[in-house]
């Protein structure tokens, strides 16, 4: 029996070499055509991920501002360009994003108010926003009282 499965000990013939390789060539060209929606699915994953540090920044900011009772607390929506790299002025390779944040009085209470601040860049105009309900705190004034 073993006798007829081992029989034929030529090898692999021409054309089947050459089949195998136009079905590695079509694996690695069905690979390759997914890397340009990798690079892009990355390069958004990367500008939200930046963005998010930005309104996490802003929004400790504006909370620790607001918590303290020795500031004032002036209501409205600012405008402002944020970079990525935490410095005033762009540097090479940085990302620019603009930062709304919009502060309203809570109706109902003289010590509260609700931060919303929204951080879009230049190819998203929606961006990413979130909300925060600050309310003072006699522990956050300064130790030597108000200056």
């Amino acid at each position: 029996m073993f006798n007829i499965i081992w029989k034929n000990k030529k090898g692999m013939s021409l054309v089947e070499s050459i089949v195998a390789m136009l079905l590695l060539s079509a694996a690695v060209i069905a690979i390759m055509t997914l890397q340009p929606t990798a690079w892009m699915a990355g390069g958004k994953a990367d500008h939200t991920g930046r963005a998010v540090m930005v309104l996490h920044r802003e929004m400790m900011a504006q909370e620790a501002l607001i918590m303290n009772p020795c500031n004032t607390v002036t209501t409205g929506t600012v405008n402002k360009t944020v970079y990525a790299g935490s410095q005033s002025t762009a540097q090479q390779g940085d990302m620019t994003f603009n930062v709304q944040t919009t502060i309203t009085a809570v109706s109902g209470s003289t010590n509260a108010w609700r931060v919303t601040i929204t951080v879009s860049w230049p190819l998203n105009t929606t961006g990413v926003t979130d909300n925060l309900l600050v309310t003072r705190q006699e522990y956050f004034r300064y130790p030597d009282g108000c200056t």
